[in-house]
């Protein structure tokens, strides 16, 4: 699973969304950004708090999103970040966190991230997806461009699914984010599937 990143949204969780992070953090994904983005930041950090604790037990990387202020406080140095919040923070800020990301939409998005210091970034929407109803996915000459653009590690994110994974990494992607499979372990049963079938 070491290309995969999965983005949390706990309004998709069918069950209780702590035992659902336990579940995935044994699946032994690159990462799980924990992307919470109707809470408030002291609702978000206690939820945080959690949520690193059971990724560190499960020997998984957790990446906070948005909250900078959280991240400093629980003294986390994993962190996801809109490009527009990531150019208002201080250099200074930003070299405190050994892991950095930020979501682009296009190279030049990508450029910039890397620019300011990001060791990975997310590309999207690649393909159509829920999220983005009504809005047409970028697609995978998109990806190529971006990932062609920057020297650190892409991840596509949008529609991602066992059935595209494979192309997103043709197209230079390090890996896919996913998130409604990774909140229902859709995505998970289905790779279970598929390797059973191989062998």
């Amino acid at each position: 699973m070491c290309d995969i990143l999965c983005v949390t949204n706990r309004k998709l969780c069918k069950n209780d969304f702590l035992e659902r992070i336990r579940k995935i953090a044994d699946e032994k994904p690159r990462a799980i950004i924990l992307r919470e983005k109707d809470l408030t930041e002291e609702e978000y950090t206690k939820l945080a708090a959690e949520v690193i604790e059971i990724c560190k037990n499960g020997g998984v990387e957790c990446i906070l999103h948005n909250f900078v202020y959280t991240a400093e406080k629980l003294h986390h140095t994993s962190l996801h970040l809109p490009l527009s919040v990531l150019e208002g923070i201080s250099a200074d800020c930003r070299k405190k966190f050994k892991i950095l990301g930020a979501s682009c939409h296009s190279a030049e998005d990508a450029i910039n991230a890397q620019k300011l210091g990001c060791t990975y970034i997310t590309a999207g929407h690649i393909f159509d997806t829920d999220c983005k109803k009504g809005l047409p996915g970028r697609g995978l000459d998109f990806l190529k461009k971006v990932c062609r653009s920057v020297s650190v590690p892409v991840y596509a994110i949008g529609g991602i699914s066992t059935d595209n994974i494979s192309d997103v990494i043709r197209a230079g992607a390090a890996g896919g984010c996913i998130m409604s499979g990774a909140m229902n372990g859709e995505f998970f049963e289905i790779l279970k599937e598929k390797a059973n079938e191989i062998q």
